[in-house]
Formats: structure tokens, sequence, C-alpha cells
């Protein structure tokens, strides 16, 4: 299983010395506190370390040169505990690297009514203190997250834990590394594109190999590997018996040995495949990568190296829960009960899975290879996302679609694929007008463990157009919004 860096979190305050050192030792005491309180709580999926108290413009250049050296330090949360002289943060916001979270919090969550007095007031003032460090972020148009609320409070503790998910994704998307066993699907537009844009704006390294390399890879294999594999596959999928299938699954365990060493050894978190490029392969691969998905392997078909990325992507935040390669397939029209069929040929990721997988063995007619084995399941149901990155004309647009998945009620007896139904909010028909006019693509990463908010923070921190199609999505002003953002994104 592929695995995130054990990361935290750096927590800095803001103060001055106008207030003489008690008030400061009294800032830190607080700050400590508040830090220590929360890590306690453990509602935060990665800890917080209180750094200092930072009271003039050359610690604060430091603090932000420390935290982008440090690879397990993900992104830095400040407070203005008090006031705190813009100024001197010009410096150190310019510097800073990381991604960033403005708490607009206080140390105390209630006025002291009977006692409270002017030493109070100077000590306890970020209501105005978080406010000029504000000004600032926004004359210098840093990208960051701004919260304001009591720190003790779970759905204040609940936000900052969204954007901590979405901070791990942007120092997780500079490293990911896709590795193309053949080029694109030829002719096809939306999975092409600049591979050294979105290196520069994503830090995603996509390579290309011959699918000669990963045959050479796949005779190297052996006997005893593929027992190995498909007795992993027996704890967690259902096999067939009979031998020609047993066979295929034989093969399929083949692909995937050679493919995870393949991209262990290129330090890989991603891969795409071509079904118009399997020269030496008996089959498409199908069953080795969903079981390789499984295990947070990002993955794109047809050559799609920008929704690979993407979905290793979303699996590194997601902690590899509920989260899949997708492809919108057939609609359901029917007049109130409109459904989009999401599936592919092959390769959905069973971390969706309703119920326990089985492994088929049926032909596919696209390819012209033998009988593939794949993961078959029905969907899970719940609120999801549906997720593209596209490009246009050297700049990214990312496009979210809020989606209420459903469990399927009829049988596809003849449709031996892995498929997730799902209406589009808010209706068929108007999200998928606005997706077209948005110029989202036909591959996506559908995720369940994600919200769009965190990957609109997502985008704003790389710094990409973002669209979210959604309940309160209006087609009229949804289309002014594409033109007014080709103005500002141009």
């Amino acid at each position: 299983m592929l695995q995130v860096k054990p990361y935290q979190f750096w927590f800095v305050t803001g103060s001055q010395h106008l207030y003489g050192e008690e008030t400061l030792k009294q800032v830190q005491a607080n700050s400590e506190d508040l830090i220590h309180k929360i890590n306690e709580q453990g509602n935060l999926p990665f800890p917080i370390t209180f750094k200092e108290v930072l009271t003039n413009a050359a610690d604060i250049q430091r603090v932000s040169l420390e935290a982008n050296a440090d690879p397990e330090c993900a992104g830095l949360i400040t407070w203005m505990h008090t006031f705190s002289p813009a100024k001197m943060w010009i410096g150190g916001l310019k510097t800073l690297q990381k991604p960033l979270l403005h708490l607009h919090t206080q140390y105390n969550r209630d006025v002291p009514w009977d006692t409270i007095n002017m030493d109070f007031m100077n000590l306890n003032q970020a209501a105005h203190g978080d406010r000029e460090y504000g000004f600032m972020g926004t004359r210098l148009n840093k990208a960051r997250k701004v919260i304001v609320g009591y720190w003790g409070d779970p759905k204040i503790q609940s936000r900052i834990a969204d954007w901590m998910t979405t901070a791990v994704g942007v120092n997780e998307s500079q490293q990911i590394k896709v590795a193309r066993f053949g080029d694109n699907m030829r002719n096809v537009a939306v999975t092409d594109g600049d591979k050294v844009e979105a290196q520069i704006k994503f830090g995603w390294t996509v390579d290309y190999y011959g699918v000669g390399d990963l045959v050479a890879e796949m005779k190297e294999v052996s006997e005893a590997e593929v027992d190995n594999l498909v007795a992993a596959y027996k704890e967690v999928y259902d096999l067939p018996t009979e031998a020609d299938q047993v066979a295929s699954v034989r093969e399929q365990a083949k692909i995937e040995v050679a493919l995870k060493r393949f991209l262990d050894r290129g330090g890989y978190q991603a891969f795409s495949t071509n079904f118009e490029d399997l020269h030496g392969m008996n089959q498409l691969p199908g069953l080795a990568v969903q079981h390789l998905m499984a295990q947070g392997y990002g993955f794109a078909g047809e050559g799609d190296w920008r929704t690979a990325a993407l979905v290793r992507l979303l699996k590194a935040m997601a902690n590899n829960e509920k989260t899949s390669f997708m492809e919108d397939y057939t609609y359901h029209l029917e007049e109130g009960a409109e459904l989009i069929l999401g599936s592919h040929m092959l390769e959905v990721c069973p971390t969706v899975a309703k119920n326990r997988p089985s492994i088929q063995v049926h032909p596919l007619g696209i390819g012209g290879k033998d009988d593939p084995a794949r993961i078959v399941f029905d969907g899970i149901a719940g609120e999801a996302i549906n997720v593209s990155i596209i490009e246009l004309g050297g700049r990214f647009r990312m496009i979210i679609n809020k989606v209420d998945a459903v469990e399927a009620e009829n049988e596809t007896p003849n449709l031996p694929v892995a498929k997730v139904l799902w209406k589009p909010q808010p209706s068929l028909s108007e999200a998928t007008e606005a997706w077209i006019y948005a110029g989202g693509a036909h591959h996506t990463a559908l995720t369940f463990a994600l919200t769009a908010e965190q990957l609109e923070d997502f985008a704003d921190i790389i710094g990409i157009e973002c669209v979210t199609i959604d309940n309160d999505t209006k087609l009229k002003q949804f289309r002014k919004e594409l033109q007014w953002n080709q103005a500002v994104w141009k």
C-alpha cells in the first residue's frame, strides 16, 4: 500500500514587543496550551507543532524558510493573538511556499464580563490583530485559507482537518510521477496536453515507456510470485474455478507483479495504459490495474496521464478510501429518475465497491486480445464528487460536480464490469450542460471521501481556475462565470 509521509503542521503566533515581556510570555503560554489541547482532542488527521511567537520580520522570514526546507512540514498555521503590525509579515509571506492557514480565533471563548479590563483587551485582541494581518495577505494576493471561530469548537477543528488534508495533497502533488505505457490514444484531444506545464504547475513528472518495457518485465516474473498474488486475490475477491479462467487470472497477476515492480523501482505512483498499444501482451490489463489502484496507485486509460495523476492525488488526500478512476459511460433518461452509469472497460477501483467483489473473465470487444480477467462489482451509495482537470491552451481548469450515488436496483447480467450509478447535481441535464460548457473530460476521478471545498482549496493554493457544479448552479450564471474566468485566468 502506498503511504503518505508522517506530516505535521507548524503553528506560529504573531505579536509585538509593545506590550512588554510579561504579555509575550502569556501569549506563548496560551498558544502552547491551545495546541496541546487541540492535539489531545484527537480530531485532526495530523499533529500540530507550536514553533514560536513571532515579533519581528527577520524571525518571520526565518520560520518561513525553515518550513519550506522541512519535508515533513505540510503547512503553516498562523494566529495573531495580539496586534501584529503586518509590514513585518511581508517578507515571510512572500517567502513561504507551503500551504497557509490563517486561523482567526481567540484563546478565551467568552468575554469575562465582570472582570474585563484594558489589560485583558490588550492581551486578547485577535479581533483586530488578525484583520491587520489579513489585509497583508490580500495585499500580497497570497493564497491562504481563512477559518474563523473558537479553536475548541469541534466544527472548527473539522474545518482545520479538511484543510490539512488539502495541504497534504498539495505536498504530495509535488512528488507524483506518472509512467505512461504507450502514448495518448490516437486523435483524442482531452487526454493530451502539455506535460512540462503540468510539472511546473502541479509538480507532476510524466515519463513515457514503450509497452515493450512492461513486456520485458513480465518475462522476469516467476510462477511463485504469481502464486502468491493469486492467493492474495482469494483473500478479498471471489475467484473463478474453470481452468481457462484461472489461466486468465494468472496472466493478470503476472501483469500486476511486473507493473508494481516497474513502478516501485522508478518511484512512480501513477500510470496509464493504452489498448491501441498492447504489442507482446496477451490481455489488456484489467484486474492488475484495479488491484494496484486498491493499493493507492493512480490510473487512467488511453494514455490519460493527467487523470492518472489526479486519481493518485485524490487517493493520497483520501488515505486511499472510496476513490477511483471513473468515466461517464451511459445515461438512464427516464423523466424524474435520470442517472449516469459510470464505469470503464475494466478499470474501476474496488475501494468504491458495495460488497465483496468477484473476479470474472469475459470477452472484451476492443483491443483484439484474449479475454481479460477483471473485478466486477456494484458501487456504493452516498455523496461524492466527480473531478476533472483540463488544459485550455497553457492554463488549467478544475471542474467539480457534486453527485449523489445510488445503489443499483437492476441486475446487469450481460454487463460484467465494475460500475457506479449517480444523480449529478442539480440535475442530469443542467449538470451535463454545465460540464460540457466548461470543457469537462469523459475521464474523471470519483471520490466519496473528499469534499468540493477541499478540492477548491487545492486549486486556490496551486493557482488554477476551479468551477463547481452543484445544487446551487444556475446554467445562465455558470456560463457567465466561465466568461469572467477566461478574463481572469488568461
